[in-house]
């Protein structure tokens, strides 16, 4: 099975990340993609968000009726509140999925061009394929920039303008996505009472409005 991870805090999960979903899913022939809502991400835990119950019946409620998108706890936070570092559910992954499956990583072109900063991230280069998705107007070459050139393949060279080879796996460069709007927009637009139509899938939509989410009461620490 060609499986991928697409993870994040999804604080909404909206339809930006759907559209990217449902364009690799086509693309790359996956056969399904684990959404995985973050408990307590490490670079947020001085931040706010919304507690994880929440999100990850946002993220449930977005999958509905794709059977290829499946919402995933593989990070729920522990009693501890301990951070989740994305190198530790790979390996998780990778220990529950057969050897001959392959394992993707679904990312967005800013958070891949962060990737120095993540907890070993040569080791999860190495351990899984990405799928990073690029934003228009945005020049994918700076992709080569955040691979340690002792993990391209030789010889290094780019087997194609939407794809990178590396010694162990390969990064897939899936362009055309258009992203409308942010979370962080979509939650000041709850906020604000702002009309949203369209921002986030309509299941999504009536969950915030009837658990009054994103107003400043309704907000936690930590990533609960």
């Amino acid at each position: 099975m060609k499986i991928a991870i697409f993870g994040g805090t999804f604080d909404p999960v909206h339809t930006g990340h759907m559209r990217a979903a449902k364009a690799a899913l086509q693309k790359y022939h996956l056969d399904k993609i684990l959404f995985v809502p973050t408990g307590c991400p490490p670079h947020k835990i001085s931040g706010r968000l919304t507690e994880f119950h929440h999100r990850f019946a946002m993220v449930a409620l977005a999958c509905a009726g794709n059977p290829q998108m499946v919402p995933s706890a593989l990070e729920a936070p522990d009693a501890k509140h301990k951070p989740h570092y994305t190198i530790d559910t790979a390996r998780r992954l990778r220990r529950l999925t057969g050897p001959s499956d392959q394992l993707f990583f679904l990312i967005g072109m800013d958070a891949f061009l962060d990737l120095p900063q993540w907890r070993q991230f040569r080791g999860l280069l190495d351990l899984v394929n990405f799928i990073v998705v690029s934003r228009p107007g945005f020049d994918s070459r700076e992709i080569e920039q955040v691979v340690p050139a002792d993990l391209l393949a030789a010889p290094r060279k780019r087997a194609s303008s939407s794809m990178i080879r590396l010694r162990k796996t390969t990064l897939h460069i899936l362009e055309g996505i258009k992203v409308p709007v942010a979370s962080h927009e979509i939650r000041q637009a709850f906020r604000r009472k702002h009309q949203i139509a369209g921002a986030v899938p309509a299941l999504v939509e009536r969950y915030i409005l009837k658990e009054g989410l994103y107003s400043s009461e309704n907000r936690s620490t930590g990533g609960q």
